[in-house]
């Protein structure tokens, strides 16, 4: 159970999207301070991945994704750098080692994308580097990557919920929400009725939503 006095219109994103992000920092990454973080995708997961991250205080925070619509908005939440691939000369993931001095303490697959996939392993720093899969593949999609990415210490890992126990994280979830340590209104971008359900569907496609919500009158 949760409070009474928590507005539902917005909590209700906890019970996905919000505890899958910032549980999978702090739960199933568990990144530290000072820890260099790179995030693929920031859509509604990715940017509580960018917020969980800030609130644990990670030192860089990079956000990758095509959507240059998404940079102000993952700035709100923390993201220090963005880095948009499509404007990226040569290959990504030497870019992004480079920028994180070495490569990333921590990256987050948010997307999906099995060769994203492999993109965030190896951007990972050589030795201690551990890279998070939260995006689900499609149906019989695999990855694949040189064992000598992992024969370096690079690790792999997937997150499903965040890590998180519903009856006891969820509620401290809201508390934090109710004590404004973490956003969620910036997140839910529209509300609408049953009625206009399809459009929340063409919002999302095209990229124009974080979360829509679904209010039953």
């Amino acid at each position: 159970k949760v409070r009474q006095d928590a507005p539902f219109d917005k909590i209700c994103y906890i019970g996905c999207g919000v505890t899958t992000g910032i549980g999978a920092v702090i739960n199933t990454a568990k990144v530290k301070p000072g820890d260099n973080v790179i995030v693929f995708g920031l859509g509604g997961i990715g940017l509580n991945v960018v917020q969980g991250a800030r609130m644990v205080g990670a030192n860089m925070i990079v956000g990758v994704d095509l959507n240059a619509d998404r940079k102000e908005m993952a700035e709100k939440f923390g993201m220090t750098h963005f880095v948009n691939p499509s404007e990226v000369e040569g290959d990504l993931v030497p870019y992004l080692v480079d920028l994180t001095n070495g490569g990333a303490d921590h990256s987050f697959e948010c997307i999906g994308n099995v060769n994203v996939m492999r993109d965030a392993l190896e951007c990972c720093h050589k030795g201690w580097g551990e890279s998070t899969i939260i995006g689900v593949a499609g149906a019989g999609q695999e990855i694949s990557t040189r064992p000598f990415q992992l024969v370096t210490g690079r690790v792999w890992r997937g997150s499903a919920f965040g890590g998180a126990k519903g009856r006891t994280d969820v509620p401290k979830i809201v508390d934090w929400y109710m004590d404004g340590k973490i956003n969620i209104d910036d997140l839910i971008t529209h509300t609408m009725p049953l009625d206009q359900i399809n459009t929340a569907f063409d919002l999302m496609h095209s990229g124009e939503s974080i979360r829509s919500v679904v209010v039953y009158d």
